[in-house]
């Protein structure tokens, strides 16, 4: 990416089950839910959705090799998307194990997002 535009950030938790990639969508939402960008056409090379490039960058505190990277990307609306995973966010009990929730142990995970736009 030459130009970043904006960042936007966002936080998401997968309380049972431990699921990186649960988490991580959290996150993503949580990152662009409340965002509008009306004029970010203006701002582009041929003023095209198309020529947008967004990174995502996912804080992921354990298991980032079972992250689903095509869901990831799916959850982008527009742009070419790439996917950054790094060491972060957070693992912390939940105080409790439930087997219907998918638990293997009574860990959460907490992922953070950083979300970067531009071209």
């Amino acid at each position: 990416m030459d130009k970043i535009l904006f960042i936007q950030t966002g936080m998401g938790i997968d309380v049972h089950g431990q699921n990186v990639t649960k988490a991580s969508l959290r996150a993503i939402q949580d990152a662009i839910n409340f965002n509008s960008m009306p004029g970010i056409e203006e701002s582009l090379p041929e003023k095209s959705l198309d020529s947008m490039k967004v990174n995502v960058k996912l804080a992921i505190p354990r298991d980032q090799d079972q992250l689903d990277e095509n869901e990831v990307k799916e959850a982008i609306p527009y742009g070419t998307v790439s996917v950054e995973v790094v060491e972060g966010g957070m693992a912390t009990t939940s105080g409790i194990i439930l087997e219907d929730k998918e638990d293997s142990n009574d860990l959460m995970y907490m992922v953070n997002a950083s979300i970067e736009v531009g071209y």
